[in-house]
């Protein structure tokens, strides 16, 4: 759901790929028609799609995000343990980074005139073992800086600005209580860990929206007043914090809350916020047109991603949760949500 060094070394080793990045000067346009053109015709900045190169290789995949979506979220590529390591994840060496998977991610969005939200750079999960064995915060501290600058740092500069719309700099960090979750990072730095992530970020990539994503966030509930409070803390001598991101997989029915959640959540004081990873089950008309109204209902809501394109290539395919069905063809939720944007 969120799309990860020992001892005291902590020096930055440079990349181990070879892969080049396509830069680009002008303003990428792309020639979208589709939900991402109905959602920005009502003033939103785009409707997304998550995406990774095996789904870069379906064709029929492909086609629709060509046509209806006018940003992708990369799904593993540049999820941590992925480019902390090889691919494959074989390589248990701290320092040693792979972008061939989010390189081909970032430079088929360039090409195609689509934007980009980078996810995820602080993540508790899919952690390397020697990652969560960090007891001591100096190295922890260095160690969270190195990878967001190797990371993060790779795209910063190389692409036109308003590619990487934004990025996910802390994933899924509260519990559903609102409290600070536990993990490797808040038991040895506490909630600091959150600021240190976004300080890096900042200074390694100036011009994007950096965001703080969490699940749960789909209703005004105590995860929701936790992490208005968390933000408020954050901001509240330096804003590090420009969005708040809710995933919303949203249970069938389970929709009614997105307007004051949003509301709730832009009340923090962030700039813009986004829903970041959405699915429903069952995919019923009503409960997506739901969720449009309530993005379309707050100013500060920015986008809506699609957590996948087809049915086919959701991780609840059994619950046929999207806007196209395993044959790549439209629902009637998405002919709903085209209707609701008309």
């Amino acid at each position: 759901m969120g799309c990860q060094a020992s001892g005291g070394a902590t020096t930055t080793v440079p990349p181990t790929t070879t892969t080049t990045i396509t830069t680009v000067t002008t303003t990428p346009t792309g020639s979208v028609t589709g939900l991402d053109a109905h959602f920005k015709a009502k003033g939103k900045k785009f409707w997304g799609s998550c995406a990774d190169p095996t789904t870069l290789n379906i064709a029929a995949n492909v086609a629709v995000l060509k046509s209806d979506f006018g940003q992708v979220t990369p799904e593993n590529s540049m999820k941590v343990r992925q480019l902390n390591f090889e691919w494959d994840a074989t390589e248990n060496t701290q320092g040693k980074f792979t972008f061939t998977n989010s390189d081909t991610l970032v430079n088929w969005a360039v090409s195609n005139g689509k934007l980009i939200r980078g996810h995820t750079l602080v993540w508790h999960s899919q952690l390397p073992s020697w990652v969560s064995a960090i007891s001591d915060a100096a190295t922890l501290t260095s160690v969270i800086k190195s990878h967001i600058s190797n990371v993060a740092g790779r795209y910063a500069g190389k692409l036109y600005a308003d590619n990487f719309a934004q990025w996910d700099v802390v994933n899924e960090c509260l519990n559903e209580d609102g409290t600070l979750r536990s993990s490797v990072f808040s038991n040895v730095l506490g909630e600091s860990f959150i600021t240190i992530a976004f300080q890096a970020a900042r200074a390694t990539d100036p011009s994007a929206k950096l965001y703080i994503n969490d699940y749960n966030l789909d209703s005004a509930n105590a995860k929701v007043s936790g992490m208005v409070a968390l933000v408020k803390r954050i901001n509240a001598s330096t804003k590090y914090i420009d969005g708040i991101g809710t995933q919303m997989h949203l249970e069938a029915g389970g929709a009614g809350g997105a307007q004051a959640a949003l509301t709730a959540l832009a009340a923090s004081g962030v700039s813009e916020v986004a829903i970041t990873e959405l699915d429903i089950k069952y995919a019923a008309a009503s409960d997506y047109t739901t969720v449009v109204k309530a993005c379309l209902s707050v100013s500060a809501c920015v986008g809506i991603t699609s957590w996948g394109v087809s049915d086919t290539n959701s991780w609840r395919a059994s619950y046929t949760p999207l806007l196209f069905d395993g044959n790549f063809q439209p629902k009637a939720a998405y002919t709903a949500v085209v209707s609701a944007l008309s």
